[in-house]
């Protein structure tokens, strides 16, 4: 659905971008992260339309940002980091003169306000002010703003940027409903746990290259693996299960672990996590816990990038 090949975006002597290639499928929600300035912000505009490449080309939904703009734009909807709302509009002119610009009118105009209202739960602020709105209320407006069209694919640059643990708990949830509805999202952000709950796919990019991008869960364990934590009844136990775990087919210790816990990836195709946990209680040993650990972006981002911009 959306998919770039040697882009390259030059300002002056700086190559912000430099031959990106990027593949993301339909519906799924990918992530785009990165450090400031790695060129997150300039392949969204190309995306969108507001920026000329110079090299290479992107297509959204199967129609080239060079030749086809205009058919990309009706697949599209885009919300940049910042924006401004047209302050002395009530939330229902605000939503229809978009609307409007859309060339969708009458009835079925009316119908799409209503449940984009219903969607962003707006509905209850419809005859407020635009400029009278909160921080988080005027994202909710701006991402009702873009789904006004119906768009396949949605551009949305830091969303959840500048706003309160409430909001951005709105805002992800809004995200995740989105993403049921079939919606192909490509979403930046600095917030990188958050993105973990969201996102099924993740892209790093720094310094104008693509440096990983693939599946979330695959970010930190090899593809078909998956690492969990083991908690035991006392260091002892533990002891006695480091002892035996890596003997067993599929099994391999992380050094992640302390006290009466430790960490394993397990090879999926060769073992299965409740085959591990019934081995342990025949064992004789108590577990405490046993969960899946979650991908943890945060510490992936740190190991893949540098640090460092154009």
């Amino acid at each position: 659905m959306i998919r770039t090949r040697g882009l390259v975006k030059r300002y002056g002597a700086v190559e912000a971008v430099k031959g990106l290639d990027l593949d993301v499928k339909e519906g799924e929600v990918f992530g785009f992260i990165g450090p400031n300035g790695a060129g997150k912000t300039t392949t969204i505009r190309i995306l969108a339309t507001l920026l000329a490449p110079d090299g290479g080309d992107a297509e959204v939904a199967g129609y080239s940002v060079r030749r086809q703009g205009a058919d990309v734009r009706r697949w599209m909807g885009y919300m940049p980091d910042s924006f401004g709302v047209y302050g002395e509009m009530l939330v229902q002119e605000y939503l229809e003169f978009f609307a409007a610009a859309y060339g969708i009118h009458g009835a079925k105009r009316r119908q799409a306000i209503e449940d984009i209202l219903s969607l962003t739960d707006l509905g209850s602020k419809r005859m407020e002010l635009a400029g009278s709105l909160s921080r988080g209320m005027q994202q909710r407006l701006g991402l009702a703003r873009v789904l006004v069209h119906d768009p396949k694919v949605l551009l949305l640059d830091e969303p959840a940027s500048g706003l309160d643990p409430r909001a951005r708990v709105e805002v992800r949830e809004l995200l995740k409903e989105l993403g049921k509805m079939g919606k192909t999202i490509l979403v930046s952000s600095h917030i990188l746990h958050e993105l973990a709950d969201v996102c099924s796919s993740v892209g790093i990019v720094e310094k104008g290259k693509l440096l990983y991008a693939g599946p979330v869960k695959g970010i930190l364990c090899e593809e078909g693996r998956a690492v969990y934590h083991i908690g035991f009844g006392d260091a002892a136990e533990r002891e006695k299960a480091a002892s035996f775990l890596p003997t067993l087919e599929g099994v391999s210790m992380l050094p992640s672990g302390e006290g009466a816990s430790l960490a394993v990836s397990l090879e999926l195709a060769r073992c299965q996590p409740w085959e591990i946990s019934r081995r342990l209680v025949q064992e004789g040993l108590r577990l405490c816990r046993f969960e899946e650990k979650r991908p943890d972006l945060e510490e992936a981002f740190f190991k893949i990038t540098k640090g460092e911009v154009s």
